[in-house]
Protein backbone atom coordinates (compact mmCIF):
# COMPACT_ATOMS: atom_id res chain seq x y z
CA UNK A 1 0.00 0.00 0.00
CA UNK A 2 0.71 3.32 -1.10
CA UNK A 3 0.74 5.70 1.71
CA UNK A 4 1.38 10.02 1.28
CA UNK A 5 1.75 12.23 4.72
CA UNK A 6 1.72 16.22 3.68
CA UNK A 7 0.82 18.76 5.73
CA UNK A 8 -0.59 22.25 5.18
CA UNK A 9 1.25 25.00 6.81
CA UNK A 10 2.51 22.11 8.93
CA UNK A 11 6.14 20.62 8.97
CA UNK A 12 5.79 16.87 8.80
CA UNK A 13 8.73 15.99 9.87
CA UNK A 14 10.74 11.48 9.21
CA UNK A 15 9.17 10.45 12.67
CA UNK A 16 5.98 11.66 12.23
CA UNK A 17 5.57 10.15 8.48
CA UNK A 18 7.14 6.85 9.66
CA UNK A 19 4.50 6.81 12.66
CA UNK A 20 1.46 7.54 10.39
CA UNK A 21 2.94 4.99 7.02
CA UNK A 22 3.28 2.36 10.03
CA UNK A 23 0.08 2.40 12.10
CA UNK A 24 -1.87 2.83 8.61
CA UNK A 25 0.30 -0.41 6.90
CA UNK A 26 -0.78 -2.25 10.21
CA UNK A 27 -4.14 -1.69 10.01
CA UNK A 28 -4.88 -2.14 6.81
CA UNK A 29 -3.07 -5.09 6.79
CA UNK A 30 -4.90 -6.74 9.26
CA UNK A 31 -8.96 -5.89 7.79
CA UNK A 32 -7.86 -5.72 4.25
CA UNK A 33 -4.74 -7.10 2.60
CA UNK A 34 -5.12 -5.69 -0.68
CA UNK A 35 -5.43 -2.06 0.25
CA UNK A 36 -4.17 0.61 -2.18
CA UNK A 37 -2.94 3.51 -1.05
CA UNK A 38 -3.50 5.89 1.61
CA UNK A 39 -3.02 10.10 2.36
CA UNK A 40 -2.83 11.69 5.23
CA UNK A 41 -3.48 15.28 5.43
CA UNK A 42 -2.41 17.61 8.58
CA UNK A 43 -3.65 20.98 9.39
CA UNK A 44 -3.45 23.77 11.89
CA UNK A 45 -6.94 25.24 13.50
CA UNK A 46 -6.89 27.65 15.93
CA UNK A 47 -4.99 25.94 18.23
CA UNK A 48 -5.18 22.39 17.54
CA UNK A 49 -3.69 19.93 14.73
CA UNK A 50 -6.35 18.86 12.79
CA UNK A 51 -5.41 15.11 10.87
CA UNK A 52 -7.31 13.94 7.52
CA UNK A 53 -7.01 10.19 6.53
CA UNK A 54 -8.29 8.97 3.46
CA UNK A 55 -7.47 4.99 2.51
CA UNK A 56 -8.31 2.95 -0.32
CA UNK A 57 -9.31 -0.95 0.69
CA UNK A 58 -10.53 -1.71 -2.93
CA UNK A 59 -10.65 -0.41 -6.46
CA UNK A 60 -13.79 2.59 -5.55
CA UNK A 61 -13.98 1.83 -2.12
CA UNK A 62 -13.11 5.30 -0.10
CA UNK A 63 -12.98 5.28 3.95
CA UNK A 64 -12.01 8.72 5.90
CA UNK A 65 -11.94 9.61 8.90
CA UNK A 66 -10.80 12.73 10.77
CA UNK A 67 -9.13 13.34 14.19
CA UNK A 68 -8.15 16.68 16.39
CA UNK A 69 -5.25 16.93 18.74
CA UNK A 70 -2.90 19.42 20.68
CA UNK A 71 0.20 17.67 18.65
CA UNK A 72 0.00 16.31 15.34
CA UNK A 73 0.19 12.41 16.75
CA UNK A 74 -2.37 12.76 18.95
CA UNK A 75 -4.44 14.01 15.65
CA UNK A 76 -3.47 11.07 13.96
CA UNK A 77 -4.05 8.40 16.79
CA UNK A 78 -7.94 9.99 17.03
CA UNK A 79 -8.40 9.86 13.42
CA UNK A 80 -6.58 6.45 13.03
CA UNK A 81 -8.58 4.76 15.86
CA UNK A 82 -11.79 6.14 14.09
CA UNK A 83 -10.89 4.80 10.73
CA UNK A 84 -9.50 1.27 12.31
CA UNK A 85 -13.24 1.15 14.13
CA UNK A 86 -15.24 1.88 10.69
CA UNK A 87 -13.26 -1.09 8.98
CA UNK A 88 -13.91 -3.45 11.94
CA UNK A 89 -17.24 -2.63 11.91
CA UNK A 90 -17.91 -3.28 8.10
CA UNK A 91 -15.57 -5.90 7.50
CA UNK A 92 -17.86 -8.67 7.49
CA UNK A 93 -21.01 -6.73 5.93
CA UNK A 94 -18.02 -5.87 2.62
CA UNK A 95 -17.94 -9.80 2.22
CA UNK A 96 -21.19 -10.67 2.52
CA UNK A 97 -22.18 -8.11 -0.26
CA UNK A 98 -19.39 -9.68 -2.59
CA UNK A 99 -17.63 -6.19 -2.87
CA UNK A 100 -14.38 -7.47 -3.23
CA UNK A 101 -11.70 -5.88 -5.52
CA UNK A 102 -12.19 -8.18 -8.57
CA UNK A 103 -16.26 -7.77 -8.19
CA UNK A 104 -16.96 -4.55 -7.61
CA UNK A 105 -19.64 -2.57 -10.02
CA UNK A 106 -17.66 -0.20 -13.17
CA UNK A 107 -18.39 3.59 -13.52
CA UNK A 108 -21.85 4.13 -15.92
CA UNK A 109 -21.73 7.40 -15.95
CA UNK A 110 -19.44 10.60 -14.38
CA UNK A 111 -20.84 14.02 -12.79
CA UNK A 112 -19.67 17.12 -12.22
CA UNK A 113 -19.58 18.24 -7.94
CA UNK A 114 -18.75 21.86 -6.99
CA UNK A 115 -18.70 23.49 -3.79
CA UNK A 116 -19.64 27.03 -3.52
CA UNK A 117 -19.24 29.58 -1.02
CA UNK A 118 -22.62 30.64 0.45
CA UNK A 119 -23.40 33.63 -0.74
CA UNK A 120 -24.36 35.32 2.50
CA UNK A 121 -20.49 35.47 3.64
CA UNK A 122 -18.87 38.81 3.30
CA UNK A 123 -16.97 37.88 0.35
CA UNK A 124 -16.58 39.07 -3.52
CA UNK A 125 -19.61 36.73 -5.08
CA UNK A 126 -20.78 36.38 -8.86
CA UNK A 127 -24.00 37.75 -9.78
CA UNK A 128 -27.21 36.44 -11.73
CA UNK A 129 -29.06 37.96 -14.95
CA UNK A 130 -30.88 39.92 -12.06
CA UNK A 131 -27.79 41.16 -10.46
CA UNK A 132 -28.66 39.33 -7.37
CA UNK A 133 -25.66 37.36 -5.16
CA UNK A 134 -25.17 33.83 -5.81
CA UNK A 135 -22.68 31.23 -4.33
CA UNK A 136 -19.04 30.94 -6.14
CA UNK A 137 -18.18 28.09 -7.36
CA UNK A 138 -14.47 27.67 -5.81
CA UNK A 139 -13.79 23.62 -6.75
CA UNK A 140 -15.32 21.37 -9.36
CA UNK A 141 -14.76 17.62 -9.95
CA UNK A 142 -15.90 14.82 -11.96
CA UNK A 143 -17.22 11.54 -9.94
CA UNK A 144 -17.93 8.03 -11.11
CA UNK A 145 -21.94 7.23 -10.50
CA UNK A 146 -21.34 3.02 -9.85
CA UNK A 147 -24.18 0.42 -10.15
CA UNK A 148 -25.20 -0.41 -6.26
CA UNK A 149 -27.61 -2.09 -4.34
CA UNK A 150 -29.36 0.57 -1.76
CA UNK A 151 -27.33 -1.48 0.88
CA UNK A 152 -24.35 -1.44 -0.87
CA UNK A 153 -24.76 2.92 -1.72
CA UNK A 154 -24.97 2.86 2.65
CA UNK A 155 -22.34 1.02 3.09
CA UNK A 156 -20.09 3.06 0.98
CA UNK A 157 -21.75 6.50 2.75
CA UNK A 158 -20.66 5.58 5.80
CA UNK A 159 -17.35 4.17 5.01
CA UNK A 160 -16.44 7.60 3.19
CA UNK A 161 -18.25 9.65 6.11
CA UNK A 162 -20.15 11.34 3.11
CA UNK A 163 -23.68 13.54 3.58
CA UNK A 164 -24.66 12.36 0.45
CA UNK A 165 -23.88 9.48 -2.28
CA UNK A 166 -25.68 9.41 -6.03
CA UNK A 167 -25.48 5.98 -7.70
CA UNK A 168 -27.59 3.96 -9.86
CA UNK A 169 -30.12 1.61 -8.61
CA UNK A 170 -28.78 -1.91 -10.07
CA UNK A 171 -32.34 -3.29 -9.21
CA UNK A 172 -34.00 -0.83 -12.02
CA UNK A 173 -31.20 1.56 -13.46
CA UNK A 174 -32.66 4.77 -12.21
CA UNK A 175 -30.43 7.30 -10.10
CA UNK A 176 -30.79 7.15 -6.41
CA UNK A 177 -29.28 8.84 -3.68
CA UNK A 178 -28.46 7.75 0.06
CA UNK A 179 -28.13 10.60 2.70
CA UNK A 180 -27.41 11.40 6.30
CA UNK A 181 -30.09 13.00 8.08
CA UNK A 182 -30.15 14.65 11.08
CA UNK A 183 -30.51 12.12 13.75
CA UNK A 184 -27.83 10.20 12.31
CA UNK A 185 -29.81 7.41 10.20
CA UNK A 186 -29.31 7.16 6.24
CA UNK A 187 -32.10 8.19 3.89
CA UNK A 188 -32.35 6.79 0.52
CA UNK A 189 -34.46 8.56 -2.49
CA UNK A 190 -35.43 6.81 -5.03
CA UNK A 191 -37.84 8.51 -7.95
CA UNK A 192 -38.51 4.77 -9.04
CA UNK A 193 -40.58 3.90 -5.97
CA UNK A 194 -44.27 4.42 -6.07
CA UNK A 195 -46.43 4.77 -2.84
CA UNK A 196 -49.61 2.95 -3.51
CA UNK A 197 -52.49 5.19 -4.02
CA UNK A 198 -55.36 5.39 -1.28
CA UNK A 199 -58.28 3.71 -2.20
CA UNK A 200 -61.48 5.54 -2.67
CA UNK A 201 -64.26 4.94 -0.46
CA UNK A 202 -67.44 3.38 -2.13
CA UNK A 203 -70.21 6.00 -2.21
CA UNK A 204 -73.31 4.75 -0.48
CA UNK A 205 -75.87 3.36 -2.20
CA UNK A 206 -79.62 5.69 -1.96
Amino acid sequence: MHVTVTGKQIDVGEALRHHAEAALRTVADKYFGNAIEAHVVFSREAHLIHCDLQVHVGRGILVRSEGEGGDAYAAFDSAGERIEKRLRRHKRRLRGHHMGEKRLPRPKRTARVSAARPAKEEVAVAADANGDARPVVIAEMETPILDLSVSEAALRLDLADLPALLFRNSAHGTFNVVYRRRDGNIGWIDPHLRLPRPKRRASPSH
